[in-house]
């Protein structure tokens, strides 16, 4: 743990409060796995008791909201109700849960069938997938957990609950917290990276945002961790693929985030769209129910992914719809989302005996506490307001949080020669590139679903509004993002050789990242490739100004050039946020959650690999019968945890509290950090550790801590860390958590791949 994000509450639970259970909210409690599960309240009870198989199933579906009728370009929109068709259903108790639908008078209009017109009058939950903004868009979550910093991570959720709870909404399905280690993988924008103390840090600091202090507030939106799980191990990084994955791998990599957002508070999952070891997670009860609410004691709803129930007949698992909702709901589903199965198969499965009906009353009563928990039986009309919503939507404020976390999420490269930053006047620049003026590419996964884009911020506008002289910008497209423009390249030729210094703002379009945009080759477009090519070709200074949802295998020119930032997708002040950090408003100090590979054939590829039998050689001549490529080490471009800015800074005196660690006991460590350029600026000290022997072979490093340091030019600063046994525990022979005595060497570090070193031995208790 992190002294002193422990301290002020940036750092994620501990792995031992959180396999004693830590209790997340009061209405849901975590539980000891063999004590009974507690009946709801009064309220519940019941409504339940006076509840009909067919109004039981309605509370178990969510649609899509056609009263306010969702963007349909994300998901296919099956199972579609008309609005009075859809109204109908609510005044008949039939439906639950509306999703993707935005704006008050429709969430009046609809809320008011459910508690005005339904029998049992049962208000409406209202669901959407506000993944990182909502009208004001922030970085993609991969980009802003670059900045290692939790709390802007919970200020963003709060500020994108803020604006979306004005809308009308309750609920959010996210954050994703999926360990993505596969850069093929689309939807390694969605979440915090390759790390799982990174991820287990920012799932809690986002759920903590999304839900604030009170659930009942008008600002506060349930969160919902997803996807339960493993979803970020599906082979090849293809989207939607099957995941096989060992039972320590599951238990050390993918779970320990959702555990995380869980004792932060989050009372609902998502389970995912794939399987896992043959078994489809949707119809998964040993996930759901034995790991989920059996070993983790969770009380809370777990909601299908978009028709994942319905799925189960293409996995080959179901024999058809029917089969599919029965094998959903015994698993653990307790809302179907979209398909529509519950509604049509529960009534007759629960008659005929086929699916018991504790099982589903145990749903509906998970279902009836959430609306209960966050106020709806008291007050159905909450977060719907008129007023409210033009008052909270796309404030000055909100646009400048997303300023500032787009500059606290971009993460400087390269800069040889301390090209950057840039002075603000003095200098012809050339700005070229199919980004140069882009608008509809600034927003990245998700962040386009329901955003204004009038608010949107292009590079060029950014550029422009930093310069003292405007008119010292040039701007030429030069092709497009995977074709060419006619006459592009001579234009940007001209546009490079007219300039001092060329910005080439290139990558991938908002298209080619997120959910179903898997890529087998992570390079930048052949084009954009082409067109980087012709523009070192005039000898002018390069900074690249690289767009990307991934890491990306950066080649030729473009790895070569003088300076790099990655700018990821920023959001709505994409332009401005990276201006500030070009003309060195905001000195750069994001640091990469993912490690960006040599070649894309390196995929899937994470530095916290475990150790093999033959290590490659120090000597990189030596290559021999190792673990290694052909044609390269098995080494990042740029790995994880790395990142520059225009600051520089030591690391030094590294000291341990004691040469050994007692089974009880807390082992402390400390470095001095020293600002040795001549700007302030901040940095990312990071602890990681390595058992050298145990009883499965261990990673080669683990994260384990980090601390932000803002430090003024020659200040020194002493970061202080401190490790205890649960730190060092791992899944063992046995698949359960376990410490081993034994040696360990323990880096205060810049990077991965970098630092100070030490050893300690932990004792036996």
């Amino acid at each position: 743990m992190v002294s002193k994000a422990s301290e002020d509450g940036r750092s994620g639970p501990s792995r031992r409060s959180v396999l004693a259970g830590a209790s997340a909210f009061a209405g849901f409690a975590v539980v000891a796995p063999k004590r009974a599960a507690a009946s709801g309240s009064d309220r519940v009870e019941a409504l339940l008791a006076q509840m009909t198989l067919e109004e039981k199933a309605g509370q178990l579906s969510c649609f899509a909201d056609m009263i306010r009728p969702p963007i349909a370009d994300m998901n296919p929109l099956v199972n579609l109700r008309n609005a009075q068709t859809l109204l109908a259903e609510i005044h008949a108790g039939r439906i639950g849960v509306l999703m993707n639908g935005v704006g008050t008078a429709g969430a009046l209009e609809a809320q008011k069938a459910a508690v005005e017109g339904s029998r049992l009058k049962i208000p409406l939950l209202f669901a959407a997938d506000i993944v990182h903004g909502f009208r004001t868009v922030f970085p993609i979550p991969l980009a802003e957990s670059g900045s290692f910093d939790p709390r802007l991570a919970e200020r963003t959720a709060h500020g994108a609950a803020s604006e979306a709870s004005a809308s009308g909404l309750h609920w959010t399905f996210a954050p994703m917290v999926d360990v993505a280690r596969d850069q093929r993988w689309g939807r390694v924008a969605e979440g915090a990276g390759e790390d799982v103390y990174l991820g287990e840090v920012m799932a809690a600091a986002r759920v903590r945002g999304f839900q604030g202090k009170d659930l009942k507030a008008e600002d506060s939106m349930l969160a919902t961790p997803k996807h339960f799980a493993a979803y970020g191990a599906v082979t090849a990084g293809l989207d939607y693929n099957s995941v096989e994955i060992s039972e320590a791998t599951l238990r050390e990599v993918h779970l320990p985030p959702f555990q995380a957002a869980f004792a932060a508070g989050a009372l609902t999952t998502m389970s995912a769209f794939n399987d896992i070891n043959g078994v489809p997670a949707t119809a998964n009860k040993r996930l759901l129910t034995d790991i989920l609410r059996g070993e983790w004691g969770f009380k809370g709803v777990v909601i299908s992914d978009y028709t994942a129930d319905q799925e189960l007949v293409a996995h080959g698992y179901a024999h058809d719809d029917r089969d599919a909702a029965r094998l959903a709901i015994l698993a653990g589903v307790d809302i179907s989302m979209q398909s529509g199965l519950y509604l049509r198969y529960l009534p007759e499965l629960t008659a005929a005996g086929a699916v018991p009906m504790a099982v589903v009353d145990a749903s509906v009563r998970r279902v009836l506490a959430l609306k209960e928990a966050i106020g709806l039986f008291d007050n159905p009309y909450r977060s719907i307001n008129a007023k409210v919503e033009a008052m909270r939507t796309a404030t000055p404020t909100l646009r400048q949080l997303s300023r500032e976390a787009g500059g606290r999420s971009i993460v400087l490269l390269r800069n040889e020669g301390a090209i950057l930053p840039l002075p603000t006047a003095g200098k012809r620049l050339a700005l070229i590139g199919p980004f140069a003026e882009d608008r509809d590419n600034v927003l990245g996964a998700w962040g386009g679903f329901f955003a204004d884009r009038s608010l949107n911020v292009d590079l060029a506008s950014g550029v422009r509004s930093a310069l003292a002289d405007p008119g010292a910008l040039i701007v030429e497209r030069g092709c497009e993002v995977e074709t060419t423009l006619a006459g592009g390249f001579e234009r940007a030729v001209a546009a490079a050789q007219a300039a001092d210094i060329v910005l080439l703002a290139i990558g991938e379009s908002q298209d080619m990242t997120g959910e179903a945009k898997s890529r087998t080759d992570i390079r930048i477009p052949a084009v954009q490739q082409r067109l980087a090519e012709a523009i070192a070709a005039t000898g002018k200074p390069v900074v690249v100004l690289l767009r990307h949802g991934r890491a990306i295998a950066l080649e030729g020119v473009v790895r070569d050039a003088r300076a790099i930032l990655a700018t990821w997708f920023l959001g709505s002040e994409m332009g401005n946020a990276v201006a500030d950090v070009l003309f060195g408003t905001v000195n750069p100090s994001a640091r990469l959650p993912v490690s960006f590979p040599q070649e894309s054939g390196q995929e899937p590829f994470f530095y916290n690999g475990r150790t093999t039998g033959r290590p490659a050689p120090l000597d990189p001549n030596s290559q021999e019968y190792k673990s290694r490529w052909r044609s390269i080490r098995n080494e990042a471009l740029y790995p994880f945890g790395f990142g520059l800015g225009y600051a520089s800074f030591a690391l030094s005196d590294l000291k341990l509290s004691d040469a050994r660690l007692g089974w009880n006991d807390t082992l402390r460590i400390t470095a001095k950090l020293t600002n040795t350029g001549q700007t302030h600026g901040e940095h990312v000290v990071q602890l990681y550790i390595h058992d050298r022997v145990a009883s499965r072979t261990r990673p080669v490093r683990e994260l384990k801590g980090f601390q932000r340091v803002s430090l003024a030019p020659g200040a020194s600063h002493d970061v202080r860390f401190e490790l205890r046994r649960e730190n060092l525990m791992f899944i063992g022979g046995d698949d359960r958590w376990l410490a081993e005595p034994g040696m360990f060497d323990v880096w205060v570090a810049n990077s991965s791949i970098d630092g100070l070193v030490g050893q300690f031995e932990l004792l036996a208790g």
